[in-house]
């Protein structure tokens, strides 16, 4: 522990050199603002949350997490884009804002270039909830149901989310003409439970507590892999439909021109703080991931190039 007086003074030297490694010494120098673009109590709201505590109590400044939603989570992932390059404003972001959206719309930015990957801290799958009020009991039952029904409603978190083109996708190998409510985020849920909405492809974590509550009824997964969380639940893919996978996942970034070392310090304490997060994750639906910042970056080029050609494939727009 760095005794306050010598500790200040390395900040006020950071401060005062222009070196990266000079400024990753003091990091961080205040409060980092951690920014979620999707509304609270959401799937990377609380994945986010999580990992921000553990990391304020190592790094000795509060994480402070700022949810910003809108536009599919443009609106959240432009502002970071556009701070400062100090590593004080930071985005735990998923696969709609950064592989899909840049093929989906047209944006003031390209997350690929604009922003720095840090760390991916975990996949999660899509699973296909139903209201219990729905007569889909099982995958199966669910696929008769929504062909026969007139005018069937799905919503998702955001417009170009996973959650979206999950159920865009199925809807179209079925020929099925279904309408697409979108949210800002976990606000899809309640209309939802309220049986407003006939189903929804939602991440893991945002209702694997309705599920086990009986308030939702889970009928397949949307990922290649079975969950881990429910591994009773068959895919999609295995059910008829082979190359299904449509997955979530999240991950730290920050803008681009961050320092290197600020870039490692960060990842290094991310990795060290998922251990203790592990078992937090399996329940709630996440498996995490960690790695370099290098691996993180290969992946999200082979997402983009996946969710490219899939939205070119079912001509899909932000409408």
């Amino acid at each position: 522990m760095h005794h306050p007086r010598t500790w200040l003074a390395g900040i006020a030297l950071a401060a005062a050199c222009s070196s990266p490694a000079a400024m990753a010494a003091g990091y961080p120098a205040g409060p980092v603002k951690v920014v979620v673009a999707f509304s609270a109590g959401g799937t990377t709201d609380t994945l986010t949350r999580g990992v921000s505590n553990l990391l304020a109590k190592k790094l000795g400044q509060p994480f402070v997490v700022e949810n910003k939603p809108g536009a599919g989570g443009n609106i959240g992932t432009e502002y970071v884009v556009r701070a400062d390059p100090d590593g004080q404003t930071l985005i735990v972001n998923s696969v709609g804002p950064i592989a899909v959206n840049p093929s989906l719309m047209k944006l003031n930015y390209d997350p690929l270039t604009d922003l720095v990957p840090i760390v991916q801290l975990a996949t999660v799958p899509n699973v296909l909830v139903v209201p219990p009020s729905s007569p889909a009991r099982d995958f199966k039952g669910f696929l008769e149901w929504i062909k026969a029904k007139p005018h069937p409603t799905y919503c998702s978190t955001g417009v170009g989310t996973s959650s979206h083109l999950s159920s865009y996708m199925l809807m179209d190998q079925l020929g099925v003409e279904a309408t697409h409510v979108p949210y800002k985020g976990a606000d899809a849920v309640n209309d939802l439970l309220a049986g407003r909405i006939d189903f929804m492809f939602a991440t893991l974590p945002s209702v694997i507590g309705q599920i086990r509550a009986g308030k939702l009824r889970a009928l397949a997964v949307s990922t290649a892999q079975h969950s881990a969380t429910l591994p009773e639940l068959p895919t999609v893919a295995e059910s008829g439909y082979p190359g299904f996978d449509a997955g979530s996942w999240f991950g730290f970034f920050a803008p681009k021109g961050t320092p290197a070392e600020i870039v490692q310090t960060l990842n290094r304490e991310v990795n060290a703080a998922m251990p203790a997060l592990k078992t937090q994750m399996l329940n709630e639906g996440a498996e995490p991931v960690g790695g370099t910042p290098a691996q993180f970056a290969t992946f999200i080029r082979q997402e983009h190039a996946k969710w490219a050609g899939l939205v070119k494939k079912f001509d899909a727009t932000a409408n």
